[in-house]
């Protein structure tokens, strides 16, 4: 044994991620049971099959199959893959036919992709968008994909609420009818026929022993059972406080309205006041606990900074405030709503960028990445060369060996050694160039979402305020007992430069005027360091890392400080 030797458990150890072996799963899916009459499930699983035997993959299971949406990744066939694949602890591989079939969760699913990656080398492969996510390029492409997704459900998500409030404003119902009504006319969105059915006839029968007799519901639950209705009580609740039985349409994409429908009338308006007149006075209103609140939008994302538990909320109800503690019991740790909701929006206001600005933050921004793309093709051009002197090596060996110079154990090793090393390389170099035709619109919708962010999320209901912050703190917040500081561990890497240039403009803007190249010196010259930025000396925001393009792979890392 050598003294070297002696020291080698002293060596640091290998990091990088290792991928080993050639088993594979394949995973397919469309979004409709519509579309499984066509050849989409069937063309996908061909297409997968091909790409493994390409890419000399073993497939030892096929997943999904079927019809789930991606838009979350709660779905059965989904999670049994990754089950599958924790517990065998012998796959390297998952191949799918495109990144949207893994998923639309946006950073949600890019950070499952990660995970598989990391923890058990196992890396997620489309056959239309082939590149290597083991490589920093790669694996920044991907999550751009993986953005596309989420940020093409939110704008089929926008474009079908707008088009179903229209239609809900106009009296139609853009939606299956209640119970006891049918559409005669299925399937037509304009020229809809919806008329009381059976069924509502007996429910008439209910509005008006309810409003006439005064039964109590379970009375009401009995005799509709006896007539052959059955329908419990919570569910009868409900359907007594629905104005659509008198004519009228109420629904959630157009709040505060009130829309005279164009469907049959089931009972008068006034049979109907009178039923919820009796409810109202008999029925006690108890404070619901619903998972989502609009008074505490921050429940569950913000976790407590002692316990590293997600907070909850409760009212103050003599106050008629509402506050969010901690939930682990002897922690009392909780914060006034009104005061952290108010330093949350501060703290996204960071992220606000003017109007007038927006053409020189957007060209900025896009510098930021042109400079990562200009290095990975650098990059490209120095694996090529070294590809290039190693053939080089395997013909000079080869006619040396073919003159007789050198003998048959020493040409097998050497073009062995030359050969191996140039299947090293070009791997290296196979999808390493990022193409950046999609970039500008990853930018585009950042920047959108960064034109008002603190009124976005103050005047957003529930849903945008929670889907705002998801996006932009991908991991969620931490609040500290101690300070009152707020931490994050990653923010989305589309955020991390225009905050970056937001910083900088508001150094520039003091009477000077403003030009792309004077912007680009002071924010080039921050290059990957961290940055600081205030907000009226009560705020401050510390990224700490330039979004994914180093050496770190992580989607978006960022630490994110506030004080007040």
């Amino acid at each position: 044994m050598s003294n070297l030797e002696q020291f080698q458990s002293f060596a640091a150890k290998d990091t990088k991620i290792k991928v080993s072996g050639n088993n594979t799963v394949i995973y397919t899916r469309v979004s409709h049971f519509s579309q499984e009459d066509n050849t989409s499930l069937e063309s996908q699983k061909k297409y997968c099959d091909q790409f493994a035997e390409k890419k000399g993959l073993n497939v030892v299971g096929y997943f999904g199959g079927t019809y789930e949406s991606a838009k979350t990744d709660d779905r059965k066939e989904f999670k049994r893959m990754l089950k599958f694949i924790k517990q065998s602890r012998n796959i390297s591989h998952v191949i799918v036919y495109s990144y949207e079939r893994f998923s639309r969760s946006g950073v949600g699913g890019a950070k499952i992709a990660d995970d598989l990656l990391a923890d058990y080398g196992v890396v997620t492969l489309a056959v239309t968008q082939e590149l290597d996510p083991t490589t920093s390029a790669g694996s920044f492409q991907q999550k751009i994909l993986f953005l596309f997704g989420q940020m093409d459900n939110e704008m089929r998500r926008d474009k079908t609420i707008t088009g179903m409030s229209e239609l809900l404003r106009k009296g139609y119902t853009p939606h299956c009818p209640p119970k006891g009504f049918t559409n005669l006319n299925k399937g037509r969105a304009i020229d809809q026929k919806i008329v009381v059915n059976e069924t509502g006839n007996l429910i008439r029968k209910a509005f008006i022993w309810k409003a006439k007799k005064g039964l109590s519901n379970m009375n009401i639950v009995r005799k509709l059972k006896e007539l052959g209705l059955k329908i419990d009580k919570r569910r009868l609740g409900e359907i007594f406080a629905n104005p659509y039985y008198c004519g009228l349409i109420v629904n959630g994409m157009i709040p505060n309205e009130v829309v005279e429908g164009k469907h049959e009338q089931l009972i008068s308006r006034s049979i109907f006041l009178k039923a919820n007149n009796i409810i109202a006075e008999k029925r006690s209103h108890p404070i619901s606990h619903k998972g989502q609140d609009e008074n505490l939008p921050l429940k569950i994302f913000m976790r407590c900074g002692s316990c590293d538990t997600p907070m909850t909320g409760y009212l103050v109800k003599p106050k008629g405030l509402y506050y969010y503690k901690c939930r682990i019991t002897g922690c009392k740790h909780s914060q006034s709503a009104k005061k952290v909701h108010k330093n949350f929006a501060e703290l996204l206001s960071l992220f606000k960028v003017e109007e007038s600005d927006i053409p020189l933050i957007k060209k900025t921004v896009e510098a930021y990445f042109d400079a990562f793309f200009e290095e990975e093709m650098e990059n490209t051009k120095l694996i090529t060369k070294q590809a290039t002197v190693l053939k080089k090596q395997i013909e000079e060996i080869e006619e040396r060996h073919a003159l007789g110079k050198i003998d048959v154990d020493v040409y097998s090793k050497f073009r062995n050694k030359y050969i191996d090393q140039l299947k090293e390389i070009e791997v290296k170099n196979e999808n390493t160039l990022v193409e950046s035709s999609n970039l500008e619109k990853c930018i585009n919708y950042a920047i959108e979402l960064c034109s008002k962010p603190s009124a976005a999320w103050e005047y957003g209901d529930v849903e945008k305020k929670k889907r705002l912050q998801k996006i932009i703190f991908p991991d969620g917040i931490t609040i500290s007992k101690q300070n009152k500081g707020v931490l994050t561990s990653r923010l989305n890497s589309f955020f991390v430069p225009i905050a970056m240039v937001v910083k900088a403009l508001g150094k520039i803007k003091n009477g000077q005027s403003i030009s792309f190249d004077k912007l680009s010196v002071l924010v080039s010259q921050k290059g990957f360091e961290p940055l600081t930025a205030s907000l009226e000396g009560r705020c401050s925001i510390q990224l700490s890392y330039w979004p994914i393009l180093r050496s770190n792979p992580s989607f978006g890392c960022a630490k994110i400080e506030k004080s007040y």
